[in-house]
This record gives structure tokens, sequence and C-alpha cells, in this order.
């Protein structure tokens, strides 16, 4: 019987071919650009003009990485970083949790309205000097909570959890719990969120890297650089540095200057990619189940 099971038809083996071929494929065009990136910031900016970096660094150097590292400010920003995203992370999994936790269960009063509330906020928002406007008013400006707070919910990532609570979480286990006497919190700390450890990954995953990535908002907001995030302490060596590139007369020193340029340029991206890099293969195997349960229904 196993064997007949194992047995495949010349339609699936080929299925499985042009399944893995494909798949190969997208797997090249994800990565190759992120290894060239690495390669790339560790190679002589002259053979990467000359194309004849591909496969491996030529010209071996560490130049770029030592003068990203020899700016001070980059110790500050990945330090504000680290704090953004972890506060962050922290104030927008509490929020997204306990807004779709009623949302997911029966006998809520309203609960029609406030998502047909939610998903028209979703889709039309109050605009950028609006926004501005009202940070200012809250008196917000140039505090880290100008960068936490507006995007600790998230109606997206509150319509997952919802469903992911609605498909995993069944109205019956809250009433068998509730005859045993459970209360409503303890039923949520004690069951809801041990069995949504998927999902909460999944949560965790997208509001690390979305304050990791951030600068906009920190462009508009803070005026002190000590507070300045990473990816904005980045910006700023990369557009400096081009900037000098710009002002420079002779034709060599500006030929030199383009060189380091471009190596700070590769260095950059790997050094604001690194934390995410090493973070995502411990998430990961939250990933798939996680997103998969929370995207089936609507």
């Amino acid at each position: 019987m196993n064997q007949l099971l194992k047995r495949k038809s010349k339609g699936d083996m080929w299925f499985d071919i042009v399944n893995y071929f494909m798949l190969t494929i997208v797997m090249l065009l994800v990565l190759f650009p992120l290894y060239f990136v690495l390669i790339a910031s560790l190679s002589d900016p002259n053979l990467i003009y000359s194309g004849e970096v591909w496969f491996f660094p030529k010209g071996f150097t560490l130049d770029g990485y030592g003068r990203i590292f020899s700016d001070s400010s980059i110790w500050i920003g990945y330090a504000n970083s680290i704090l953004y995203a972890g506060l962050g992370t922290l104030i927008g999994v509490a929020v997204t949790v306990c807004a779709a936790y009623p949302l997911a269960r029966k006998g809520l009063a309203g609960k029609s309205a406030i998502m047909w509330f939610l998903l028209i906020s979703m889709f039309f928002s109050g605009g950028l000097i609006p926004t501005y406007l009202l940070i200012k008013d809250l008196h917000m400006l140039n505090t880290i909570w100008a960068l936490v707070i507006p995007g600790a919910g998230g109606v997206f990532n509150v319509i997952i959890v919802r469903t992911f609570f609605q498909s995993t979480i069944p109205d019956e286990m809250w009433e068998a719990a509730s005859i045993d006497g459970c209360s409503n919190t303890r039923f949520f700390w004690s069951i809801v969120l041990p069995l949504s450890k998927s999902v909460i990954a999944v949560m965790v995953l997208y509001h690390v890297v979305g304050f990791w990535n951030g600068f906009f908002d920190a462009l508009i907001y803070l005026n002190d650089e000590n507070k300045y995030p990473l990816q904005l302490v980045l910006r700023n060596i990369l557009v400096q540095n081009q900037a000098n590139s710009g002002m420079m007369i002779d034709v060599e020193s500006y030929a030199a200057k383009m060189r380091v340029t471009e190596l700070i340029k590769y260095g950059v991206i790997m050094v604001s990619s690194l934390p995410l890099l090493i973070l995502y293969p411990f998430l990961q195997k939250y990933f798939v189940k996680g997103v998969m349960i929370g995207s089936i229904k609507g």
C-alpha cells in the first residue's frame, strides 16, 4: 500500500521538476542581489565598475566598513534603533493582540461597527500634515513616542491576529473554561496567549522589521541628532559623502571619492540588514504557520 502511495505518475514527476526549477529560479533572484551586495562591499570599486566582480570578492578591502564604523554617530544610531524597535514592538504587539481578541469573540457589542471603522481608517488616512499637527499638539515632537505610538496598532495586523484567534481558539474552549470558573483575563493569559505563539512571532517580526527599517517618521518628527535611528544616520553618512563628492574640482580626487562612496553604499546596506538577517532564522519556524492560519479567512 505504501509503495502504491509513493509511486508517482509522469504528470506528478513533471510537476515536481517544474516546481523545483521555478523555486530555484525564485530563490536565486532573491538571494543573489543580497550576496552581490556583500561581495561588493568587500571588493575594489574599480573592479565592480569594470564588471569583474560576480561570484567572489576581488581586490579585498574593508575600507568601506572602516569608514562607516569610524563615525561615532553610527553606534548612537544602533542603540536608538534597538530601543525604538524593542519598545515599539512591545507596544505594537500588545495593542494588536488586545484589539484582535475581543473582535474574535462572539457577543462583543458593536463588533461590526468597530470593524468597519478600522477598515475605513486603513484605506483613508489623515495625511501627513494633519498627522504632524496631531503629534505636535500631543507634545510628542522630538520624543521617542512620536516614532513608537502612531504605528502601534496596524489594522492589517489586527485582522490577521483576529482571524488566527477565530480559527484556533473556538468558543467552546472558553465555554468549557468558564464552567470551571475561569475568568476572561485568566483565559486570555493562560490559554489564548500560549496557543498563539506562532502568530505573535509573526507580529514581532513584522513590527521589528518595520521599526528597524523606518526612517521617514524620524526625519519628520525628530530634530535632535542624538535621537536619530540607524537608518537615518546611515542615510546622512551616504548623503554627506555624495555631497562632498559633488564639490570636488580635481578629477582624480573626485573619482577617488566616488569609489569610497560606492564602498560605503554597499557597506551601509549590509550594516543595516545584518540584525534582521540574524533575527529571522529564530522566528522562521513560526512564520509560515502564523501567516497561513491568520490569512486563510477574511
